[in-house]
């Protein structure tokens, strides 16, 4: 079964993400998908994520496919213009790869090429727009296609931003533009995924959860200080400083995460783990979070 499959039939699914290297080997990124078969559903290959230049994802996606692991590729806005997007859409097809991910991306001035001019010539909505009109046998211009994509499309939403009103009506321009599936903002407890989903009423659109785990008290403080929308509690911090004191810290992330996937799971369609180099880490974050290996689908 395919991701699109595995959610529709109602299965809770589980994905994480791995970013291409800057540069030609990808030994280590294929050793870590290959350790995640039987444990995800699907990989997210990020786009040059912070605005540092890594390689493209789709060719990376197609090494994952040929290998039977499922990628889910990330398009961003910042590097590209309306052409270029729905000629990489329509690439990432000819690749064998449906899962798409649309998102603005992150300013150049922030990454490695700080002189780069961000192009931001669609929205994430602008995007979906493109990729549905595809779908549907034409481009933006209205010219037709010879032979059209077929696509799961996603995007990203953030349950913990500061002005919910406003999050709650862009994902809903993301949704009526024709995302399938949304991705979240890491949380880090249940309230305000609850309140953020009450709001959107998404029916139709499967929501997977961000899950960040806490590697340290000081990693949990740097998130709270500079990540938009996520808030680590005061509870969970505490829980972290102490369990540094006893060289315990690594431990009670694991747990922590595990908690946050046991927690959501009756509100969502599944889990998204951003493990940031502890991918080795996610079978256990998963067995006790009571959600078994065999679980997760074809990988």
């Amino acid at each position: 079964m395919t991701l699109e499959e595995k959610i529709r039939a109602g299965r809770f699914v589980v994905t994480t993400e791995l970013t291409p290297p800057k540069g030609t080997d990808l030994g280590e990124l294929l050793s870590r998908a290959e350790s995640l078969r039987g444990h995800v559903d699907a990989i997210n290959l990020t786009d040059s994520p912070r605005a540092r230049m890594t390689v493209e994802p789709k060719s990376v996606g197609r090494l994952l496919l040929e290998r039977g692991i499922e990628p889910i590729v990330q398009i961003t806005a910042r590097d590209r213009n309306r052409i270029a997007i729905q000629a990489d859409i329509l690439g990432a097809s000819v690749l064998g790869i449906r899962n798409l991910v649309f998102m603005g991306g992150d300013p150049p001035q922030k990454g490695d090429h700080p002189d780069a001019r961000g192009v931001f010539d669609l929205t994430a909505a602008g995007m979906l727009e493109a990729a549905r009109g595809l779908m549907q046998g034409h481009d933006l211009a209205g010219n037709p296609l010879r032979g059209a994509p077929e696509l799961f499309l996603g995007a990203t939403a953030n349950p913990g931003a500061a002005d919910l009103a406003a999050e709650v009506e862009n994902t809903r321009r993301k949704i009526e533009a024709g995302a399938q599936f949304l991705q979240t903002q890491a949380i880090y407890e249940a309230s305000p995924l609850e309140r953020f989903l009450e709001a959107l009423r998404a029916d139709g659109v499967a929501v997977l959860a961000g899950v960040i785990p806490l590697k340290s008290a000081k990693m949990a403080a740097w998130l709270n200080a500079n990540v938009p929308g996520v808030h680590v509690p005061e509870a969970l911090f505490t829980e972290m400083q102490t369990a540094a004191d006893e060289g315990q810290e690594a431990a009670r992330g694991i747990e922590i995460a595990a908690r946050i996937v046991r927690t959501v799971r009756p509100l969502c369609a599944g889990v998204h783990l951003m493990t940031l180099g502890w991918e080795e880490h996610i079978p256990q974050i998963l067995r006790s979070a009571g959600i078994l290996s065999s679980s997760a689908g074809s990988l």
